[in-house]
């Protein structure tokens, strides 16, 4: 990829509708601000659960092509939140959905938990290598909430943001790259309670509530590092974002469910742990910015040294 946009944010997400839940409201704004957003899923999905009745024969009990559609999913996902560079990893269905922890999927052929860490990496190192971004975003070890394939996410995501900064491993795959800040996800369990009780306010449809503690990542306010706000018009892009993932989400106004049918906040602004990097913020206080104090040309310096190199 050539004349690289001076902002580049990567993602790494284990299924089609996690970025929109996650980082919807993150990835509108960057991609509108003229940032490169990449967005790397690592399956399509094929274990969930399916919502309407109308698609219920889309699920891997009955005709297994879930996935597929799941596929076009995340592509309306990605026109509504105006992000244009998205890729599985290895490829579409390189990677199966592994089910819930403990399942008999997270054994079988292709699943995503099974995959070797090394190899399914190396996917990932050649994509950091292309877009050379100075951010990454990821789940934190437990994958927020114990799913093999989001714990599995968080390791790949990981190891290959080691790999493609060593220049031994797999030169053919392009040339090193140090990513400048990796951040996780997370929700400041204050912002959660809040959300939660507008929902309760609300009075919406929803047969019940969700509660705290089945958000995924709610952490101590003190762990957060950074919150992105979304406003109106980039929550708006989320909800919409949300909404086409529709054998997933059901979105109510600021409200949505998963499969379960219990409402939980939609939230337009999204917060995140800076685990590796130096923050831009003043001692204390919170990043509103996932590259503040990152120069534009931060982590490139294979490239920069060619560059010089050539100048000379």
């Amino acid at each position: 990829m050539t004349d690289l946009p001076a902002r580049r944010l990567l993602l790494v997400h284990a299924h089609p509708d996690d970025e929109s839940i996650n980082n919807g409201a993150t990835m509108a704004k960057y991609a509108d601000e003229g940032a490169l957003v990449t967005l790397v899923t690592c399956t399509r999905g094929e274990e969930g659960e399916v919502i309407p009745p109308e698609l219920a024969h889309l699920a891997p009990d009955r005709d297994d092509t879930l996935g597929p559609y799941r596929v076009k999913e995340l592509a309306a996902a990605m026109a509504a939140l105006g992000v244009t560079d998205h890729r599985f990893l290895g490829g579409v269905g390189r990677y199966r959905d592994s089910g819930m922890m403990g399942a008999p999927q997270n054994a079988r052929p292709g699943a995503f938990w099974g995959a070797d860490p090394d190899e399914a990496a190396g996917h990932l190192v050649a994509v950091v290598r292309e877009v050379r971004p100075q951010v990454l975003v990821t789940y934190d070890d437990n994958g927020g909430y114990g799913h093999p394939d989001h714990i599995k996410a968080h390791r790949v995501a990981m190891r290959a943001a080691d790999l493609a900064a060593d220049p031994a491993f797999r030169p053919e795959l392009g040339a090193p790259h140090r990513i400048a800040k990796i951040y996780w996800n997370r929700n400041p369990r204050s912002a959660v309670e809040e959300g939660f009780a507008r929902l309760r306010a609300a009075g919406l449809s929803f047969p019940g509530v969700a509660g705290v503690d089945d958000v995924p990542g709610v952490v101590d306010d003190a762990v957060v590092t950074a919150s992105i706000t979304g406003g109106e018009r980039y929550g708006a892009a989320k909800a919409a974002a949300m909404r086409a993932h529709a054998t997933q989400i059901a979105v109510e106004g600021p409200f949505f469910a998963l499969s379960n049918d219990l409402g939980q906040p939609l939230f337009a602004t999204e917060h995140y742990q800076l685990v590796r990097g130096t923050s831009g913020a003043a001692e204390g206080e919170r990043e509103d910015d996932l590259f503040a104090g990152v120069p534009d040309d931060e982590g490139d310096e294979e490239r920069n040294a060619d560059e010089r190199e050539k100048a000379v």
